[in-house]
């Protein structure tokens, strides 16, 4: 069904001229200007409509006279659009990933270049050596390797794919190891392509000492950290998420800010640290290997060890995020002017407790995936939209009814959060 409705766009685009194949109507993932056109106008329908209902407006007469009945039509309404945004949302942020590749490939050849430009400009006075000519091929080496591989993981963002992590936003921990890997696989074709141009014997063993484990102690230690971090990271979240004790969303996209914040975009103090020593650490580096390109950058330790510091810190932040949800009480509902009574059903139930949203799950596909089972019942969590967001549900406070279906007595409350993670069960008593 999918397939045949992007054939019936793309044949409608294609009959009515090139122009209105990227008008947004066309949400295929070969045509990236209609998909990211598509997503657009999505976005703003829902957000025109949210708004709208959030005043009052548009409500059909047939359920207007019952509170509830509107409510649970205004997010039945709600839900259905936001599911079409989500759509949009996917089949753009798979079309971006799709023209990422070459954006990567670009940014390669331009360094190369920025490179190229840099030797010249350098070597005017003091001349051309073959350390300079050693560092383009490797460099030419590096992106053709680079590219290459981009080329054939071109669906997935090109040579980004490696640092993109399951949950479909750029790993912090991948992204700083990919960088210092890189670095030293340059470094070690510099040291090779010096060796290949050398004539003189003691040359030669020069260039080969240069690559003892004493010169290059420190910038090795780093790289076997920051990798090792790599993998930890990867095992931990997975166990964290398959234990229910971490709730991960996937993004439509990655973004170049994931490596500085959490899953709610939010700035996190771990991965910034991580970043910006890291990345300070491998310019002193590049900036070592520039001035004594005959052998591995020697890494001062006091240097070395303050990225370590760095990555046991990023490393105590993520087995220290997330949590599990959980319920701490359900009360019945009271409106104002309303008298206090038991719980009845067909009455709304607020249940208090913290992490029911996950981070990254505030727009509306998400929150309304949200179910709360009371007794046998699993009951979808309404929408109720206000200007510019929801009231409902939030992280610390969900309002749903008791359905009639409901036997009385005692019956348990669980909430299962849009990650699919069970809270706790919580006992209230339904009477007649």
């Amino acid at each position: 069904m999918q397939e045949a409705r992007h054939g019936a766009e793309r044949g409608g685009g294609l009959g009515a001229g090139q122009g209105a194949a990227h008008t947004g109507g066309c949400t295929c993932g070969d045509c990236p200007h209609g998909a990211r056109e598509g997503h657009r106008r999505a976005v703003a329908a829902f957000l025109a409509r949210r708004d709208e209902l959030a005043s009052g407006q548009g409500l059909p007469a047939a359920v207007a006279h019952s509170a509830s009945a509107s409510r649970q039509w205004v997010s039945d309404e709600l839900t259905q659009s936001a599911d079409l945004v989500a759509e949009r949302g996917r089949v753009d942020g798979e079309a971006w990933l799709g023209r990422l590749w070459r954006r990567t490939a670009y940014a390669v050849w331009g360094t190369v270049l920025t490179l190229l430009i840099v030797q010249a400009l350098t070597a005017i006075g003091a001349g051309w050596t073959a350390a300079r000519t050693a560092g383009l091929l490797a460099a030419l080496v590096v992106a053709a390797g680079l590219t290459g591989a981009g080329y054939l993981h071109r669906a997935r963002g090109g040579a980004l794919a490696p640092v993109v992590g399951e949950d479909n936003r750029l790993s912090t921990s991948r992204a700083m190891a990919a960088g210092w890997v890189l670095f030293v696989v340059y470094a070690v074709l510099v040291l090779v392509g010096q060796l290949a141009a050398a004539s003189a014997h003691g040359e030669r063993d020069d260039l080969i000492a240069g690559l003892e484990l004493a010169r290059g102690a420190g910038v090795v230690t780093v790289v076997a950290v920051v990798c090792a971090i790599a993998v930890v990271v990867r095992r931990v979240v997975g166990l964290r998420v398959l234990g229910q004790r971490l709730q991960k969303v996937r993004a439509d996209r990655p973004r170049a800010a994931d490596l500085l914040t959490d899953d709610s975009g939010r700035g996190s103090f771990a991965d910034i640290q991580y970043v910006v020593i890291g990345a300070v650490a491998l310019v002193f580096a590049a900036v070592r290997l520039a001035r004594r390109p005959e052998q591995l950058p020697d890494l001062p330790w006091g240097l070395a060890l303050l990225v370590l510091v760095s990555a046991a810190t990023y490393l105590a932040g993520k087995y220290a995020e997330g949590g599990r949800p959980v319920i701490l009480s359900v009360v019945r509902s009271r409106e104002a002017g309303d008298l206090d009574a038991p719980i009845r059903t067909g009455d709304d139930i607020e249940i208090r407790g913290a992490g029911f949203v996950p981070p990254g799950a505030q727009s509306a596909d998400r929150l309304s995936r949200m179910v709360v089972r009371i007794g046998a019942v699993h009951v979808h969590v309404p929408l109720v939209p206000v200007p510019g967001g929801f009231s409902n549900p939030t992280d610390a406070v969900l309002t749903v009814p008791v359905p009639v279906d409901v036997e009385p007595g005692r019956v348990e409350v669980q909430v299962v959060t849009a990650a699919g993670v069970e809270t706790n069960r919580c006992l209230i008593e339904v009477t007649d």
